[in-house]
């Protein structure tokens, strides 16, 4: 959607979404933008069958992560990320899934959303039996992905 590599889109996302969320007057941790990375990426990938980004999500304890966004972050811990970051550009029909993705999820704390992400399937398959609170390096699988969200907009 944004440019042939996984990570330049992964980069690419967070910007916009940072930089929309903060025209907004929202604040964001990491947390809150991984979530909000996992929520665009997974329903574009369910409501146009591509997906955002090819990088694939690791079922972590606190929910989806993508890893270069982690590593890119990180230094922000539980903090509001302030890195300047320019809003890059997107064709039309994104921008107007992201800022969607931003008005439906962005008012939600990040804690709300991790919640959210450990009630739903893609997370749970991907840690299987793990306990709630056990490190994990599984993938989340992006065909389950686009089928749970799938289903989910059929039957609102």
């Amino acid at each position: 959607m944004f440019a042939p590599g996984a990570q330049d889109a992964s980069n690419l996302l967070a910007d916009y979404l940072l930089a929309e969320t903060r025209e907004r007057g929202e604040v964001i941790t990491p947390l809150k933008l991984q979530k909000l990375m996992f929520y665009a990426d997974a329903w574009h990938l369910a409501l146009h069958d591509v997906d955002i980004t090819q990088e694939k999500f690791k079922a972590w304890v606190h929910g989806p992560v993508l890893i270069s966004q982690y590593h890119r972050f990180k230094e922000y811990r539980w903090m509001p990320i302030t890195k300047e970051v320019v809003r890059p550009e997107v064709e039309e029909a994104l921008k107007l899934h992201l800022d969607e993705i931003i008005d439906i999820f962005g008012s939600e704390s990040a804690v709300a959303l991790e919640r959210m992400t450990h009630k739903e399937t893609p997370w749970l398959e991907a840690r299987g039996d793990l306990p709630a609170d056990e490190v994990c390096e599984n993938y989340i699988s992006k065909a389950t992905t686009k089928q749970f969200y799938r289903d989910l907009a059929k039957d609102n």
